[in-house]
């Protein structure tokens, strides 16, 4: 095959290598899920001797497709023309057929879950709002997930909607299937179908318009949703726990003392503050707490307000790390500190940016209302877990300060690299949160 995969999958939203020189991208695994689509399994290698494994669904034609999304075409190979298929309504339509029928392509195996309707007949369309992956939403009914970049191992966001799901938790979109195949022996999972949540709203979006109703001295009361999410939360771990057990562990002290050198090595700013931060996580060696499995990388951006309930979704973890690490057990704090921590993102955003100078910092009296607003929404948050769970996590004061902590030096290293702009955000948190 000669697909021109090296030209085409830099140019994909997906594509996690554009920091490194591409030095090929050839396919190693083929398998034909229907007479004109296959599943090709993409291995590309770095000049700095990395590589990745990425999925690619081609869709083939006779004849050059005019009237697509330019983007689809990857090109020609032997006199036929190689598209994405997610972008082609019957190819996607024949996936959601193999989903119903738990169909076996090769080595690809698709599996619907137990008691599931699949809107067969709905019409698909691409999401456009995915980073990481694609997704095509079928009606109003089912969202397909395809991951581009494959690992070997069990997918946690697999893995945790289907234990939710099956367990009738509301605060999910219910798992309706998923499709794997193998590598090296080990299992290699491709994609998922889930229930779609219609008419819903983004957390983020509804939180950042509160707060920009503050500063322009609206109505900004967002407390009764932040209470309800809490309890939302809480249900999710209380399901999670049930289901998958929870044990003793301590507060992971060294993996925090090496993102608190990575971020350091990026935000000179942070240096001053650094032995501070270490003596705070070094006294926590050996603390006791209770850990299970839990989202990972919970903020206001992860969850969706239905006309029902608050939904998690994105189960995932953070994309650039080994599955089996997103999968290791933590304390449920590590949860509400990521969404402690979105408050205060969500809080500072709409001001960055304001003033005449193009850094200027904001004044006092828009960060007494910032500071007014998050003390208002973290506690109605902290109430509705505590109400839903029967565990404030503000008895382990401590703890929660340092897994904030940890969250926020991750956030300045991630700023100081990307956008410094934000930068004054999380290290005015860590100044905050040392005092």
């Amino acid at each position: 095959m000669t697909l021109p995969f090296i030209e085409w999958l830099p140019k994909q939203r997906w594509y996690a290598g554009r920091s490194k020189k591409l030095i090929s991208a050839r396919p190693a695994v083929d398998v034909t899920l229907h007479e004109d689509i296959d599943l090709i399994l993409v291995d590309t290698t770095y000049a700095d001797g990395s590589s990745e494994r990425y999925q690619v669904l081609v869709k083939w034609t006779s004849e050059p497709v005019t009237d697509g999304n330019p983007i689809a075409a990857i090109g020609e190979d032997a006199g036929r023309f190689g598209y994405d298929a997610l972008h082609d309504p019957s190819a996607a339509r024949h996936l959601m057929a193999l989903f119903d029928s738990s169909a076996t392509r090769g080595q690809v195996v698709f599996t619907k879950e137990p008691g599931v309707q699949l809107p067969v007949d709905a019409s698909p369309r691409v999401s456009g709002a995915e980073q990481s992956n694609t997704s095509v939403i079928f009606g109003q009914a089912a969202m397909f997930k395809a991951f581009r970049r494959i690992s070997a191992g069990i997918n946690p966001d697999i893995e945790l909607n289907r234990v939710l799901g099956r367990a009738g938790n509301p605060n999910v979109a219910r798992l309706m299937g998923s499709y794997s195949t193998t590598w090296d022996g080990r299992p290699c999972p491709l994609g998922m179908m889930a229930a779609f949540a219609p008419n819903s709203a983004e957390g983020w979006d509804m939180a950042t318009a509160s707060a920009r109703e503050l500063y322009s001295e609206g109505d900004s009361d967002f407390c009764g949703e932040s209470y309800r999410l809490g309890q939302a939360v809480a249900s999710v771990h209380a399901v999670l726990a049930d289901q998958l057990g929870s044990t003793a562990g301590e507060f992971p002290v060294d993996s925090a003392l090496a993102r608190l050198a990575v971020a350091a090595a990026s935000a000179p700013d942070l240096a001053p503050l650094v032995p501070a931060i270490e003596a705070r996580f070094n006294a926590l060696a050996g603390e006791p707490t209770t850990v299970q499995r839990v989202h990972g990388d919970l903020h206001l951006g992860q969850v969706l307000r239905t006309s029902e309930t608050w939904l998690l979704i994105d189960f995932e973890g953070e994309p650039g790390t080994p599955l089996e690490d997103r999968r290791r057990p933590d304390s449920t704090l590590r949860d509400v500190a990521g969404m402690l921590r979105s408050y205060e993102y969500a809080a500072y955003q709409p001001l960055i940016g304001q003033g005449s100078g193009k850094n200027e910092e904001p004044d006092d009296k828009q960060l007494a209302a910032a500071g007014e607003w998050i003390d208002r929404n973290t506690t109605a948050f902290c109430d509705g877990y505590a109400a839903a769970s029967g565990r404030d996590p503000r008895a382990a004061h401590v703890l929660l300060v340092a897994y904030e902590l940890d969250k926020a030096v991750y956030e300045a290293g991630y700023e100081a690299r990307h956008r410094p702009a934000w930068l004054p955000i999380p290290l005015r948190s860590i100044a905050r949160l040392l005092s």
